[in-house]
């Protein structure tokens, strides 16, 4: 069953009029932000095909982003980068990405409907989903417009840095990008608190360490 407006008609017979979907994508590549998105969606007007950002093709969820756009009432985007997530670790950075979406909608929202098992720091009335991306057309749009943002991102990096095919894993830990970490060591955008990326760093590391011994010894 694809996601559905219970949840938002049920808090709307409630007396709560802007009902924001809250989720975030990119809790667990390797590389770049992690991005969440807080939207509102018109309690007049559906939009078709909605779904779990995950169940949906790069091409679907194009489409479905350009009416999001379109049809919400308000969009809010919170980014936060790899520095930040080394520092205060993911669970942290991604409840922070969402509370910057939140804070970034504009109208402000009555009630939030969030994609996960916990609460935001928000003093707002709210309620956690579990599977929400999957249950909720407000969450459900919200993970399209994070997912469709992120990949964007990540595409950019794919420029300035080729060597490791961010355009195409999205920073993800597949067998490829696992390769080429090994191989150049992390790039700058790496998050270097995830194991992979932290054994990568030190196998250079010790790498560097015997070259330049050997240089020394000739």
């Amino acid at each position: 069953m694809p996601p559905d407006r219970k949840y938002e008609k049920y808090f709307q017979k409630q007396g709560f009029e802007l009902i924001a979907g809250v989720d975030e994508v990119g809790v667990g590549p390797l590389a770049g932000p992690v991005l969440a998105a807080a939207v509102i969606l018109p309690s007049d007007q559906r939009i078709k095909g909605l779904n779990d950002s995950k169940k949906l093709s790069a091409r679907q969820r194009a489409g479905l982003f350009t009416l999001i756009l379109k049809q919400a009432r308000g969009i809010g985007v919170g980014i936060v980068d790899h520095r930040l997530i080394d520092r205060i670790n993911i669970l942290k950075a991604s409840h922070l990405a969402m509370r910057l979406a939140v804070e970034a909608l504009k109208p402000a929202p009555d009630l939030l409907l969030i994609d996960g098992k916990y609460p935001l720091k928000k003093n707002l009335p709210q309620l956690a989903l579990r599977g929400g991306d999957g249950r909720c057309s407000s969450i459900a749009a919200a993970s399209i417009v994070a997912k469709v943002l992120r990949d964007r991102i990540m595409g950019e990096f794919d420029k300035h840095f080729p060597r490791y095919g961010f355009g195409q894993h999205k920073g993800y830990g597949t067998p490829a990008h696992l390769k080429r970490i090994l191989k150049y060591g992390p790039c700058p955008i790496h998050r270097r608190s995830y194991n992979p990326v932290q054994r990568s760093a030190e196998s250079h590391k010790r790498l560097d360490i015997q070259q330049l011994s050997l240089y020394n010894s000739n």
